[in-house]
């Protein structure tokens, strides 16, 4: 070996590096076995040879590309940081399925649609049909027979309860309010099942709500028929004279009573009395006649039925001027509540009355 044949000059390589580094043997060196003479020698400075399919995919490192031979140890760190061999603006060899843009629809042949069902009648176009409508109320079904079977009752309850009560002294006051009470409760009751039978029931039918607007006009028009009938009352004694004096007030005239029966007399004559009254003649008989005849009708008939029933035929003139009061308070509301009210109210002097003559302190006479 010649001097300096094989010394390393500087800058230069030996024949090993050069082959490292251009990844093919020396100048003049030959050919590797396996390499055909046909195949070109492989450019310097590119990558080392190429890799065959059964190594693995080129890993990009900013913007580079490291091959499976310098996972093997082939290779230099020039090969390895050479010119890339991906170019990003090339096209994806292995493509994924592309996501349809939110909002976009897919492209295609639309999928066929059955065809929409015909609206109901009375719906809406828009398919909402909004909360549900109240059923239409059904109207009542009794008439003029319900009243003539309450009043059947009424008459053959005060008959029988006089012929059980009848003592040959003076009645006690507690048998006098039992008769009084017992024949005008089980006739009202008798009115109100009649309206669940027959009917849509009491609240509905005879207007049983008892509101502070109801009340407020009873109150108004309880008042307003006191101003009529206590001068019509006092026109009525003087033309009359003795035969005046209402039924109860003959009946409990020489009866005295303890405290607790007075008031109960008291609380029958003011409140029960008219509530049960009200239910049977502007409840039941207005009801029976409006449905025939109309709202005035009923208001007419009532009135004078209301005044007849009373059996004071010598009051019955009194009785008709008492009744208008209460039955105007009736037909301007369309409700029983007003109505009651105002009896209630005409009724409270009298009552009054029978409770200071009950405990002695002023005469019924």
């Amino acid at each position: 070996m010649g001097p300096g044949e094989n010394d390393e000059r500087p800058g230069e390589t030996g024949p090993d590096d050069g082959f490292r580094a251009a990844g093919g043997p020396p100048p003049g060196a030959e050919p590797a076995e396996h390499a055909s003479p046909a195949d070109p020698p492989p450019a310097v400075g590119a990558p080392d040879a190429v890799a065959s399919p059964a190594e693995e995919p080129v890993g990009v490192t900013n913007g580079t590309s490291a091959h499976g031979a310098a996972r093997n140890g082939g290779g230099s760190a020039a090969a390895l940081w050479s010119a890339p061999d991906w170019d990003p603006t090339a096209p994806d060899p292995h493509p994924a399925a592309s996501p349809v843009p939110v909002g976009t629809a897919a492209v295609g042949p639309a999928a066929p649609t059955a065809p929409a069902a015909p609206a109901a009648p009375g719906a809406s176009p828009s398919g909402w049909e909004g909360p549900p409508s109240a059923p239409p109320r059904r109207t009542h079904r009794w008439g003029l027979g319900a009243y003539i079977v309450v009043e059947v009752i009424f008459l053959g309850t005060s008959l029988l309860i006089s012929w059980l009560l009848a003592t040959d002294g003076p009645p006690a006051a507690s048998s006098l309010a039992i008769a009084l009470a017992a024949p005008t409760v089980l006739t009202a009751a008798t009115a109100l099942l009649i309206t669940r039978l027959r009917g849509n029931g009491p609240i509905a039918d005879l207007g049983l709500t008892p509101t502070w607007r109801d009340v407020g006009l009873g109150v108004a028009f309880g008042v307003g028929g006191l101003v009529v009938t206590i001068p019509a009352s006092v026109l009525f004694v003087a033309i009359v004279g003795e035969d005046a004096t209402s039924a109860v007030g003959a009946v409990f005239g020489d009866v005295s009573a303890s405290v607790p029966w007075a008031i109960a007399v008291f609380l029958i004559v003011v409140f029960v009395a008219p509530l049960c009254e009200e239910i049977v003649y502007r409840g039941l008989l207005w009801g029976g006649v409006e449905r025939l005849a109309g709202p005035k009708v009923a208001f007419g008939v009532s009135t004078l039925l209301f005044a007849l029933a009373h059996f004071e035929f010598t009051r019955t003139p009194l009785l008709l001027v008492v009744a208008l009061p209460i039955a105007i308070a009736r037909y301007y509301t369309g409700r029983l509540t007003a109505s009651v009210v105002a009896h209630q109210i005409n009724n409270l002097l009298p009552g009054v009355v029978l409770l200071l003559g009950l405990l002695g302190i002023a005469p019924l006479g």
